[in-house]
């Protein structure tokens, strides 16, 4: 009986514990209010919203050919055109068929699951970090053309972005190998997941020893040779062709942020190096001066790691050495690589905007830009996503407000990228200076 009510008591300890959390703290409260009420606007959009298929047919043609056992990538065609995404796809999208039985309502119900995960897990992310007033976290449910890319489009692009978020909530909580397996079960869903590998590859670097970066990496190969080993043992040059074909072109009307441009320059291959040109030229810059400054630039990080690898071979220092980074420096440099790349992207189709839509009010409150000019930024890009079809000055205005955010990422002051062992907030704040 004692024992019964000290447990008792132990319980209502903590939840007297959790509600005073909840009390002193209102992002949390703030967020648990956000998930529910966005939770309910899913469900409306579902009942009343009418649902319009675009790729949904083409994914059940290609699943269908998959299950009936093809294992020719070039024979696994739908509606329109032939399989162009690794065989995780396959996977996802023959659980869902067979769930679903093919039919668009029941997936739509699965979907808004889906989005519900997604929108905790990145809320999850913005509470870790602490960069955003909790007001603000409103804006990640504020967006139509999100609403639309995951339940009443269904797009693959969905599964992709939940599973980037997973990886990066485990990178944060110091789960490197695990991090880098969800990434690649990333990566085989859609390839617009490897715009965050320059980062992530950069941050494993700077935490862990060589060792552990060439563990990482391998155990994410293997997971790729896993998820496409029935492809590669039949048809290895079809499967690889058409699944990571890095050279494909995009229908111009399609593009939401390079539209002015004329379609027989924007098809061109002197646009599509440019493009490369200044995406590798951006990441290199803001890998030097930005992600590396406290370290003394990314030659400085370079030489240290071959430093540290030849002490190791000669085993005059054959212990390990990791360190622990800041949640958000690790999330900002996630979030800015894949912005970079973003805005160096040839064409960006509507469902691309869920690739950096949840990076947004995060990096609007990176830059020293005041709050109306932030929220004015974020609806400006709202606004051009949801421009249909695009056009000259919605386009323009999408990449001047993509440079905008840029520059302002640049002049901001850079976090110290390393946890301190000391309490003491002001060595910290110190050391960023």
């Amino acid at each position: 009986m004692a024992a019964k009510s000290a447990a008792i008591r132990k319980s209502s300890h903590g939840s007297e514990n959790f509600i005073q959390k909840l009390v002193k703290n209102p992002k949390i409260s703030f967020a648990i209010a956000l998930l529910i009420a966005d939770s309910i606007l899913v469900a409306l959009i579902i009942a009343y919203v009418p649902y319009t298929k675009i790729d949904w047919d083409a994914y059940m043609s290609q699943v269908t050919g998959f299950l009936e056992g093809e294992r020719d990538y070039s024979n696994l065609k739908g509606d329109t055109g032939p399989l162009v995404y690794p065989a995780g796809f396959l996977y996802i999208y023959s659980a869902i068929q067979y769930v679903t039985g093919g039919q668009v309502y029941p997936a739509q119900i699965l979907f808004g699951f889906l989005y519900m995960l997604d929108l905790a897990i990145v809320v999850f992310i913005y509470l870790k970090t602490d960069v955003v007033p909790w007001w603000a976290l409103s804006l990640l449910s504020l967006s139509k053309r999100v609403h639309s890319i995951f339940v009443l489009r269904l797009f693959n692009d969905c599964f992709a972005t939940t599973l980037l978020h997973a990886a990066l909530v485990s990178i944060i909580c110091q789960k490197w190998h695990l991090g880098l397996v969800i990434f690649s079960g990333a990566v085989s869903i859609k390839m617009n997941v490897l715009l965050y590998a320059p980062p992530l590859l950069l941050l494993m670097v700077k935490a862990m020893d060589i060792v552990g970066v060439i563990s990482a990496l391998v155990g994410a190969a293997l997971v790729q040779i896993l998820i496409g080993l029935p492809f590669i043992l039949s048809h290895p040059a079809s499967y690889l062709s058409n699944a990571f074909n890095l050279g494909r072109v995009f229908i111009h009307f399609w593009s939401v942020n390079f539209k002015f441009v004329p379609e027989d320059i924007f098809v061109s291959k002197a646009f599509a190096l440019s493009l490369l040109v200044a995406h590798l030229s951006l990441l290199l810059v803001f890998a030097h001066c930005r992600w590396c400054r406290h370290e003394g630039g990314l030659f400085a990080v370079v030489r240290s790691k071959i430093i540290q690898l030849k002490l190791r071979v000669s085993q005059r220092n054959p212990s390990s050495t990791k360190k622990v980074l800041q949640a958000d420096h690790i999330v900002t440099t996630m979030f800015v690589g894949n912005f970079i790349g973003i805005i160096c992207a040839r064409s960006l189709h509507y469902q691309f905007y869920s690739w950096y839509f949840y990076c947004l009010p995060y990096l609007l409150w990176k830059t020293p830009f005041p709050t109306l000019l932030r929220l004015f930024l974020f609806a400006a890009v709202e606004f051009c996503w949801n421009v249909f079809p695009s056009n000259t000055y919605s386009s323009l205005v999408l990449l001047s407000v993509h440079l905008i955010v840029l520059g302002g990422l640049w002049i901001s002051s850079p976090e110290y990228p390393y946890v301190e062992k000391t309490t003491d907030k002001s060595i910290s704040k110190k050391k960023a200076r």
